[in-house]
């Protein structure tokens, strides 16, 4: 895995890349859970990336914050949006590795265009050998000004089965409608009565998803889960009572190796272009911190 930082906890196996504090790896047993990349190679389709200080699409770039309009980079060019955040193509320093745990941290230091904020970003993962993986990014603004700030994680859940052929249960009771540059059009809509209902569990089918969710539903800690199953294999993913929001995309459109070959499941504190609509959106004080987290884990086969 080249310069990863591997970790290991009973049956499971994980990697974590010093570029982006990425996913590379996740494995129970010698089966991959998620896609496995090397950390030196750009991830497919932003698999792995850890995203921040904005998760998904910024529409044109462009927002405006006390008062003052930004004008961020441009990464996603066919869309006119920018895209994921700033974190995913910095290098994190890691500041402590263990057998079944790391931490790294990133420093944003203002100097990125659009975004004159400066945070300290940390990431820890942390590898149990019953609950499998669990990610916190926490953020500190260090800097002298309030700060526009949300978070999300971009792992591709693999059952090695196509996703036509995997069964899905999505926690989620709303979506978000979107144009066709994947960004918001209206206010979340129910998705009672409509192929995105996936409350039960269901085959996914043809169905195809690039699409946010919110209404979650939870357990007794707070947590949504994703669960993808095929045969005897079932990976469940959760995001904590921060992670508001659920982006779902079936990997339509990536080459023959990947296309609908996985289902990034994507737990967001806040929905697309945030920057702008301001909903659930995080404003960092001076000297404050927020923290979120997820996770994937093995689940055992039902009955």
């Amino acid at each position: 895995m080249g310069d990863a930082i591997e970790l290991a906890a009973g049956d499971y196996r994980a990697a974590v890349g010093r570029r982006g504090a990425a996913m590379c790896r996740l494995a129970y047993g010698g089966q991959e859970l998620i896609w496995r990349v090397p950390p030196d190679e750009p991830p497919p389709a932003s698999h792995g990336l850890l995203l921040a200080p904005w998760p998904n699409r910024i529409r044109d770039g462009r927002y405006t914050f006390k008062g003052v309009e930004r004008q961020l980079e441009v990464t996603e060019p066919r869309r006119g949006t920018a895209l994921h955040g700033l974190a995913y193509a910095k290098p994190w320093l890691p500041v402590e590795i263990g057998s079944d745990r790391t931490r790294l941290t990133c420093e944003l230091d203002g100097s990125d265009p659009g975004y004159p904020y400066r945070l300290e970003l940390t990431a820890d993962y942390e590898l149990d050998a019953a609950d499998g993986l669990t990610a916190t990014l926490g953020a500190r603004n260090t800097g002298d000004a309030p700060a526009p700030y949300g978070m999300g994680a971009h792992p591709f859940v693999s059952v090695a089965a196509p996703m036509d052929d995997a069964v899905l249960k999505l926690p989620a009771s709303r979506r978000l409608p979107v144009d066709g540059r994947l960004l918001p059009s209206g206010a979340p809509e129910p998705v009672e009565g409509t192929e995105h209902d996936f409350r039960t569990p269901r085959p996914i089918g043809a169905t195809a998803f690039d699409t946010a969710f919110t209404g979650l539903e939870r357990d007794a800690d707070g947590r949504a889960w994703t669960v993808v199953a095929y045969g005897g294999t079932s990976v469940g993913v959760w995001g904590d009572a921060s992670c508001g929001w659920l982006q779902v995309f079936s990997a339509e459109g990536l080459p023959e190796e990947l296309n609908r070959r996985g289902l990034a499941v994507e737990p967001m504190t806040c929905p697309p272009d945030a920057f702008n609509s301001g909903t659930d959106l995080t404003v960092l004080e001076p000297g404050e911190r927020t923290s979120s987290r997820f996770g994937i884990m093995r689940l055992a086969p039902a009955g």
